[in-house]
């Protein structure tokens, strides 16, 4: 069982940067991928940012070049820097588990563990 807490929301503006946090119950490191999502009122939840257990990073279009997806394992903890922000930005921010290490070196798919969310409103 793997228990999510994001954090670090809050109301930003314009041009301005946050840094979002997920804190994970158990070892990152036994999660084959740990991924940020978003979901912008009245829109589907997106893919925003994805970082895996070796360090691959993968980025929306949208957010390439302006969101940084880094994890440390000693802390158990996955950020999010997000620059430049703008208004397009303002959603519910989900931190998601994909890919959990079982007993024999194998990664289980069966489901995906998502946290609360944390709430970025970027407005002037």
């Amino acid at each position: 069982q793997v228990q999510l807490v994001e954090s670090g929301g809050g109301l930003v503006q314009p041009g301005g940067s946050l840094r979002l946090s997920c804190a994970a119950s158990g070892s990152i490191s036994a999660i084959n991928t740990m991924s940020w999502y978003r979901q912008a009122p009245g829109k589907q939840r997106e893919l925003v940012a994805a970082i895996t257990s070796g360090g691959s990073t993968n980025y929306a279009d949208s957010v390439n070049g302006r969101f940084t997806a880094s994890r440390d394992n000693a802390k158990n903890t996955v950020y999010l820097q997000m620059n430049s922000l703008s208004h397009e930005d303002t959603a519910v921010y989900y931190c998601n588990a994909h890919g959990v290490l079982g007993s024999g070196g194998t990664y289980y798919y069966g489901r995906d563990y998502w946290g609360k969310g944390t709430l970025v409103t970027v407005s002037s």
